[in-house]
């Protein structure tokens, strides 16, 4: 089977550049024979930052790239000369990733608007020249300071979507033909369990030209926070959706029970996804008659939206866009703050995903600094 290009997982070796060294020269001239210290200060290492692009979909541009290390800083030269500072590297994301510290699960930070850029790793400072070492008492110091160390880390990036309503439920619970109708995605539609391997995003038309973001998640089953099934690969998807939308067929034993379950699975994996609204949609109702829905009506919970849709027939689905539209633009989705963060559990990753992107760190560069007659420790500033 050809391999997905949906990527939502790399994890990647990250170093900066470490800063140039200072010079130690002395000025030179003709008929200056004492001319004192005027060694230059080094160049700043290269930075390395995250930044998000709307162009990019997944993280398969970066599968293969499993290095980013910035250049170093230049050294100081004569005459105060300063070096060149080392050249930033940018790790060009789609919106909504997240990147956490790959030893320790530690959330680092994410990148959610087009453009957003937040620094992964500070490049070394370049070390001062001579020159800031001359005093009353010396006026000819032959040392300088060397360029502060790099920074270097591995770091895992996630893809979390980015949708205004995400579908929640278990295979073949009608989602991927639900996006199929309402908008113009075209996810594959067969009659087996986990016919979705991948999410699908597709754009939903309202009225008056307006319109909102869907993404089909494949299906959860029971089990699935504790990594059943398609497990926790596709569940964080879920986190990044401003409203959940439930999808249980009407042929299911027991709604409300399914119900429960999607819900309790959703907890299990991230208690704060309790906070976001919900809406229960009834798939494939042109099954049932009225008073069949009605008594299925009867014992739904009461504090839940829900609407029978048939994306067959076409019934309720008008509805059920009239319904997502007013939950979305209640004044509680507008809050930025509403996001959470949790450090990543590096345990739950499977050892095939690790061992995948565990490259070593290639070798240090050789180190060319000469001016620099006498080590000179860092001071915290």
């Amino acid at each position: 089977m050809a391999e997905s290009n949906f990527v939502d997982y790399v994890k990647i070796y990250c170093r900066s550049g470490k800063g140039g060294a200072g010079s130690a020269h002395f000025r030179r001239e003709k008929f200056i024979p004492r001319g004192g210290p005027d060694g230059g200060d080094g160049g700043r290492g290269g930075n390395i930052y995250l930044r998000a692009n709307r162009n990019y979909w997944t993280l398969l541009h970066l599968k293969f790239e499993r290095h980013v290390v910035a250049t170093s800083g230049g050294r100081g030269g004569a005459k105060r000369s300063t070096g060149r500072d080392g050249e930033d590297r940018i790790i060009e994301v789609p919106c909504g990733t997240v990147a956490f510290d790959a030893d320790t699960g530690e959330y680092l930070c994410d990148v959610t608007t087009d453009g957003q850029q937040v620094m992964l790793l500070k490049g070394g400072r370049g070390g001062a020249g001579n020159t800031h070492f001359k005093t009353a008492t010396n006026q000819a110091p032959r040392y300088a300071q060397p360029g502060e160390p790099a920074q270097e880390r591995k770091v895992v990036l996630q893809l979390k979507l980015l949708a205004d309503v995400g579908l929640v439920g278990f295979p073949n619970a009608g989602k991927s033909t639900l996006l199929s109708v309402v908008s113009a995605a075209k996810p594959k539609i067969a009659d087996y369990p986990f016919t979705t391997l991948e999410p699908n995003l597709g754009i939903v038309s309202w009225r008056d030209n307006r319109s909102f973001v869907m993404a089909d998640i494949p299906g959860i089953i029971e089990g699935a926070s504790e990594g059943r099934g398609l497990g926790l690969r596709f569940l964080r998807h879920i986190e990044r959706n401003a409203l959940l939308l439930f999808m249980v067929p009407a042929d299911a034993d027991d709604i409300r029970k399914e119900y429960e379950i999607l819900l309790g699975e959703l907890e299990r994996y991230n208690p704060e996804l309790m906070s976001k609204s919900r809406v229960l949609a009834i798939t494939k109702s042109d099954l049932l008659d009225e008073e069949l829905t009605e008594a299925l009506a009867a014992d739904l919970p009461d504090d839940l939206p829900y609407r029978f849709i048939s994306s067959v027939t076409g019934q309720g689905i008008t509805e059920l866009k009239d319904l997502l539209w007013h939950e979305l633009n209640r004044e509680t989705f507008h809050d930025a703050d509403a996001i959470v963060h949790r450090d990543m559990d590096m345990s739950l990753l499977s050892a095939d995903d690790d061992d995948a992107w565990d490259i070593p760190p290639e070798e240090e560069e050789e180190n060319t600094d000469t001016d620099a007659d006498l080590e000179y420790d860092w001071e915290e500033s």
